[in-house]
């Protein structure tokens, strides 16, 4: 799903074919707050507005806009993933919750980069003397064909 964000709230963003207009929803409130618009750049001052209005609304109620989140969920996993991560966190000395807290806490932290491309890519991060063969690179780490390549 496609997303865009304003005074840290996020709006879904799609489209109708059928109705030729780009249209959202404020996501994580209280609320159904919808919007649309024609162009991508009416969408985003539409959604803003809706932002504007559902707080301004919300404060006149004395209503709180965010939708609470109880702090537990479901995770569902394969046995292998879950066996592994019982192994990381009794050899931590700490429970699956806590290790599965931790992991999601780094992730999130570590989430300062957004990506809006969809295309197969691979990142790599190291320290190194030579200069990297990115060709063998890519035929032993990724499922993209090397550069001249067909599929």
């Amino acid at each position: 799903m496609k997303t865009m964000g304003y005074k840290g709230y996020l709006g879904s963003v799609e489209c109708s074919f059928e109705d030729n207009c780009l249209f959202g929803q404020l996501l994580h409130v209280n609320d159904l707050v919808n919007f649309e618009a024609d162009t991508p750049a009416a969408l985003q001052e539409a959604f803003e507005q809706a932002v504007d209005d559902y707080l301004e609304t919300c404060k006149e109620l004395g209503k709180e806009p965010d939708k609470a989140f109880k702090g537990s969920f479901n995770v569902r996993v394969t046995p292998e993933l879950h066996k592994a991560a019982v192994v990381i966190a009794t050899q931590q000395e700490i429970s699956l919750n806590e290790f599965v807290a931790q992991t999601l806490r780094e992730k999130i932290d570590g989430h300062n980069e957004i990506h809006h491309h969809h295309e197969p890519h691979f990142h790599i991060e190291a320290s190194v003397n030579e200069p990297l063969d990115f060709a063998e690179m890519g035929s032993r780490y990724s499922t993209m064909p090397a550069e001249g390549q067909n599929e």
